[in-house]
């Protein structure tokens, strides 16, 4: 698939699952003729219950539904759940499903990593957002701290056409419309849909990074979770900072893995000594994939910078030219900064580098090669099968409907 740059679009930027939750659901129930979802988990519990009443809502109204989970991020959804959606004429997909191993999931790398929403071709949503209670962080302590993006405009055909295709590569459905309607002009956004896949957009989602990065003027602020780029990704943000531009990182200071901050901060005396200020967000774990630079530019979606999403996931970004938008990410992210961060300090970054110097040379240099041998490996070539109950469980439910 080729993307190019689309105007008239209108975006409108969502914090958290508390202010994507409800609007997504909404979507769906709104929905006349077809929901695709794309994600990389769904729990079974109140925000994965919620979704399954909206989508059983517009099941009965005969809408056509399409939903694809990740074999690993979903692989501990119950058969009930499953089920019900199933029986109610949902059709349910599984990417790269792979047999546990002493009870241990197999399928580590090469994940469905993308969040996709499309509603009758008119509303979409990408996001970094799974649909589970971890996103809901006003109401639990270690809920995630992340962000989403709901557009409408001719954008929004990009978005579909990316759900439609694969669900046709792996030819999981039949008979799914090229175009479902058309989307005129209703905004003032320019706005280009990029994915990464491990066959035709391999550095689609790192490549436009790079391109905002060395076009930057004033400012780039990037919040991320798993901050450990490409090479190229580090020496450009180094270049930047030293060509005067302002570039400020928001990592986690309070990870829900806690390697994820160990090779971060294995980076940090470089970044400081090259000019990049650094900030570390404390109040719960940093979910985010959100990144802005001078006063239009912006993206949201479900890629981190790190090996895993940069080299062997399945990944999905919007890249947007919208200075309203760039403005309100600017101004939530320095009032994040301001009561949620603190400043890491060159002594701080230099604290313990005697075993942490060694350390990020050996494992910055094994990171970078990994997706490669990872990709050798024949049992991680994907492939899309329906979700199903399993076979004991549709027995069992035959069983009761009997007695």
């Amino acid at each position: 698939m080729k993307f190019q740059w689309k105007e008239g679009n209108d975006a409108e930027l969502l914090i958290n699952g508390s202010e994507y939750f409800p609007d997504v659901f909404e979507a769906i129930r709104s929905a006349r003729r077809e929901i695709l979802i794309e994600t990389f988990i769904i729990f079974d519990d109140e925000v994965g219950q919620a979704l399954k009443e909206a989508l059983l809502e517009a099941a009965a109204r005969q809408v056509r539904i399409e939903v694809t989970v990740d074999g690993y991020g979903t692989a501990d959804l119950g058969d009930e759940y499953v089920a019900e959606l199933t029986e109610a004429g949902v059709h349910m997909h599984i990417y790269d499903p792979q047999p546990r191993r002493l009870g241990v999931r197999t399928n580590l790398f090469r994940r469905l990593h993308r969040k996709i929403v499309v509603v009758d071709g008119e509303v979409a949503y990408i996001s970094g957002i799974n649909f589970g209670w971890d996103h809901l962080p006003e109401a639990y302590a270690m809920g995630k701290q992340d962000y989403g993006i709901r557009v409408r405009g001719p954008i929004v055909e990009d978005i579909r056409r990316t759900a439609r295709a694969l669900l046709l590569e792996h030819q999981a459905v039949r008979g799914l419309p090229e175009t479902l309607a058309e989307t005129p002009p209703v905004g003032q956004a320019a706005m280009r849909m990029a994915i990464r896949d491990n066959h035709r957009h391999r550095t689609d989602i790192e490549d436009h990074y790079l391109q905002a990065i060395r076009t930057a003027r004033s400012r780039l602020v990037i919040a991320n979770a798993y901050f450990f780029p490409s090479y190229r990704i580090w020496r450009e943000l180094r270049n930047a900072a030293r060509r005067g531009v302002e570039v400020v990182l928001i990592l986690q200071g309070r990870p829900d893995m806690p390697w994820a901050r160990m090779f971060s901060s294995s980076l940090y005396s470089y970044l400081l000594k090259d000019g990049i200020h650094i900030y570390e967000y404390k109040e719960r774990p940093l979910h985010a994939k959100i990144a802005i630079a001078d006063d239009e530019w912006a993206t949201v979606g479900s890629s981190n910078l790190d090996p895993l999403s940069l080299s062997l996931n399945l990944e999905a970004n919007l890249f947007i030219r919208d200075a309203k938008l760039n403005r309100k990410i600017h101004d939530h992210l320095m009032e994040l900064i301001e009561n949620s961060c603190h400043m890491v300090t060159p002594e701080a970054a230099e604290r313990g580098r005697w075993w942490r110097a060694p350390l990020m040379f050996v494992s910055y240099h094994f990171l970078r090669h990994f997706p490669v041998s990872v990709g050798w490996q024949p049992g991680h070539t994907p492939r899309l099968e329906p979700l199903t109950p399993t076979p004991q469980a549709q027995k069992q439910d035959n069983e009761q409907e009997l007695h």
